[in-house]
């Protein structure tokens, strides 16, 4: 995919630890067309060191998909930028946002936010290594900062010093003392009215608001104010509300993907990494199809058949379809052995 035909990110997914791999970005993408997908956050140093295809292959036609690096040191992020780039990626996202203990020992993440200086050498490199698009993920400001002033300065140091022009905010501040990952996404109130402000003083740069944000009619509320919204929990535990996207807000008039359709896809795909070895389990895809069928009858029970460890020890795929069957039957919806091809 040319970076002239890449759709505007209006909507993405964030970047999630442990949960977007490329098993959940295929997922996603059969979903969604043109939402933006991006992945776990990734350290530049297990790129530079380690097995790159286990950090960076992907799945064809997972474009638009972005890479998001964790790192401080300028010159390895932009040799694991290039290393992206190689594989295809369409943009490198620099985490400033992460609070995690093990993020802050290798001083970088949410911290990096106080060290506006370094963020803008570390941009730097990286754009000077690849061509490609690199933007930034971050807060609102970091502990006790409560004040508009923090994110404003950081944003436009970062404009000033650097050619970059996207933004990605998540409205809440990152307190890096006395609350747990988990915490940092629901303790520190929402400011989204900080975000908004952003878009009004830098309205030449591309500003995406991030942070607590579950609904369509959400999206479309934050759409009046910013360029883009990316959603977090809620487009991993409840995918599809991913599927009316495409129409709601890119204007595509093809029609959204069935149940049917969709389960008999992820079939053919878990089968045929289980069956390409290398240690696939079927484990490895089917976790992050639990929230599938959220709002239908039986969902529990299809959460509870991909779920079950003795289920799951043979790694046989037609697991999925068993699931399925269940939940079909229970919504008077169409269900074949053997699927759409």
């Amino acid at each position: 995919m040319t970076s002239a035909s890449l759709p505007p990110r209006r909507l993405s997914v964030a970047p999630m630890l442990d949960w977007t791999d490329t098993h959940y970005r295929y997922l996603a993408r059969q979903i969604t067309r043109y939402t933006w997908l991006y992945s776990e956050m990734i350290n530049a140093g297990a790129i530079i060191h380690g097995d790159q295809d286990r950090f960076l292959k992907f799945n064809e036609g997972e474009q638009p998909v972005a890479l998001q690096l964790g790192g401080s040191e300028p010159a390895d992020l932009a040799k694991a930028a290039k290393a992206g780039e190689n594989y295809g990626y369409n943009e490198i996202n620099l985490n400033c946002g992460c609070p995690s203990p093990r993020v802050q020992k290798g001083a970088f993440g949410a911290c990096l936010m106080n060290e506006v200086e370094l963020v803008a050498d570390c941009i730097k490199a990286m754009q000077d290594a690849v061509q490609i698009p690199v933007t930034v993920k971050h807060r609102i400001g970091v502990d006790r900062q409560t004040e508009y002033s923090t994110v404003r300065d950081f944003v436009g140091t970062l404009s000033q010093k650097t050619a970059c022009t996207t933004f990605i905010v998540h409205a809440r501040n990152a307190w890096l003392d006395g609350l747990s990952p988990k915490e940092n996404r629901e303790v520190p109130p929402l400011k989204y009215e900080y975000v908004y402000q952003l878009k009004r003083d830098f309205p030449d740069l591309e500003i995406i608001i991030n942070g607590g944000i579950t609904t369509n009619e959400q999206i479309a509320a934050h759409l009046q104010h910013v360029d883009g919204v990316m959603v977090g929990r809620e487009a991993y535990h409840n995918p599809m509300i991913m599927r009316d996207w495409d129409a709601l807000f890119y204007g595509s008039h093809e029609a959204p993907i069935e149940y049917a359709d969709l389960v008999h896809r992820l079939y053919r795909y878990s089968r045929d990494r289980v069956q390409a070895g290398g240690g696939a389990l079927l484990r490895h895809t089917v976790r992050h199809y639990l929230g599938l069928m959220h709002g239908l009858n039986k969902a529990r029970v299809w959460r509870r058949m991909l779920s079950d460890a003795a289920l799951l020890k043979d790694n046989d795929g037609s697991l999925i379809l068993q699931a399925w069957k269940e939940v079909a039957e229970a919504n008077g919806l169409p269900y074949e052995a053997d699927g759409p091809l």
